[in-house]
């Protein structure tokens, strides 16, 4: 039962809270970098080199049988090696582009950090005790 109890304690901690929306965040995310790098870069990209896509861009490594479409998809079903380097640029300009946007965000949030200083807060001296007035009252009065 102590297990349980631990587990627990440790499930609703905030930072696992927080992890947990971080990562459902973040996969959300990932799809709308995968988007814009497949759908907008990708596209440019390849109207720039002259080919439209690269995700068909690879060596054969093997011997593809006869009558085999030589595309990506038909080679790996039928099990030929191949060196997909077209995926790989794919996948490098989303990461580039992810942590690019992620570099930004926390740039951002360190400016807003420090533009944003806590208030100090002065603590306001209590008034003085009442016997401290009436000495103070006898001091004043035994000066005149």
């Amino acid at each position: 039962m102590a297990i349980l109890q631990e587990f627990k304690e440790f499930a609703v901690k905030g930072n696992v809270m927080d992890l947990a929306v971080g990562v459902i965040i973040g996969g959300a995310f990932g799809k709308i970098v995968d988007s814009v790098v497949g759908d907008l870069v990708m596209p440019l990209v390849g109207a720039m080199v002259g080919k439209l896509d690269f995700s068909n861009l690879f060596l054969v490594l093997g011997t593809p049988p006869s009558g085999t479409l030589m595309t990506l998809d038909a080679l790996k079903k039928v099990g030929i090696p191949v060196f997909a380097y077209g995926n790989f640029i794919s996948v490098a300009v989303n990461f580039a582009i992810l942590a690019f946007i992620i570099f930004i965000m926390v740039k951002q949030i360190n400016r807003l950090k420090k533009s944003n200083p806590a208030p100090v807060i002065v603590p306001v001296p209590a008034p003085p005790a009442e016997d401290v007035l009436l000495l103070r009252e006898i001091r004043d009065s035994l000066k005149k």
